[in-house]
């Protein structure tokens, strides 16, 4: 494997087109370092940083439903819905809701008393947001209709690129959305991503004002990707101008996608911060 170093953030693509042209020209070359590949698990199969027992799944469609154990109360329960970041390709594996990142929240919340639900939506790619959200108001509508769940008290929890399907709730929350949180989000598209429709923007959202909106809850990483940390940036600026209160977990020494590559002391009182706050806002 030729190995190149690159001074750029997540999408090189967008950061520095001409210089990522030229270091693939002398991949093509043969040139660079060569690397051996070190064994062991990608990051995305590292188990979750918080250890959590295994609940009861149910599948309906593209959602998974991890529901409380013995010791809770028998439903209806309340309910997060994790909607997974992206663009993924589509035959990633595991698919997010089978990787232990997703599958850790969702447990987590299960052991605390509330369904634990993932969304298995389509972003594959930056013009598929509008096929996304409508499969993130499918996952809604089949959450809500579920017996076991209160339809009443549901939170919705967007992650990294996914942060953009946000925007849709923030401009028509309805009554029934009593938090939503997002973590190390995207928040506007990000450069040469202008496919994307200006609808999925949460930042234009948010400064649209006029309505009553849940209580939104920010995981912010210290060591974001430039690109997404300013989008973040807007977002904060945005809501305190408009005076809308949101309150932020910061993770100063946090990377983009942290409970992963940082399985700290730092990550986990942060995700246990983040969760327990979702929680209080469901009730009890």
């Amino acid at each position: 494997m030729g190995f190149f170093e690159l001074a750029t953030g997540h999408w090189p693509m967008l950061s520095c087109p001409d210089e990522l042209a030229e270091v693939l020209l002398r991949a093509a070359a043969g040139e660079g370092r060569r690397l051996t590949v070190p064994e062991g698990e990608p990051p995305s199969l590292r188990p979750f940083l918080l250890e959590v027992p295994e609940r009861p799944r149910a599948r309906n469609g593209r959602v998974d439903l991890h529901l409380p154990g013995p010791g809770h109360a028998h439903g209806p329960w309340p309910a997060v819905l994790f909607v997974h970041g992206g663009p993924l390709p589509p035959d990633l594996d595991p698919a997010p809701r089978d990787s232990p990142l997703y599958l850790g929240y969702a447990r987590y919340v299960a052991s605390l008393g509330a369904v634990g639900a993932v969304v298995e939506h389509r972003l594959h790619g930056v013009t598929d947001y509008s096929r996304s959200a409508d499969d993130v108001t499918e996952a809604v509508e089949l959450l809500r209709a579920d017996p076991r769940v209160d339809p009443e008290r549901i939170a919705l929890w967007f992650f990294s690129g996914a942060g953009l399907l946000a925007a849709d709730w923030i401009a028509a929350p309805p009554e029934w959305l009593r938090c939503l949180a997002l973590t190390y989000p995207v928040l506007a598209p990000l450069p040469g991503w202008g496919a994307v429709a200006p609808r999925f923007s949460p930042t234009r959202a948010l400064r649209a004002g006029g309505r009553s909106l849940p209580p939104l809850l920010l995981t912010r990483a210290g060591l974001e990707i430039p690109h997404i940390a300013a989008t973040v940036e807007e977002f904060v600026t945005a809501a305190e101008e408009t005076k809308i209160p949101v309150e932020i977990i910061e993770v100063p020494h946090g990377v983009h996608g942290f409970e992963i590559h940082d399985p700290t002391d730092e990550s986990r009182e942060a995700v246990t911060r983040a969760v327990r706050t979702v929680l209080a806002h469901l009730g009890p």
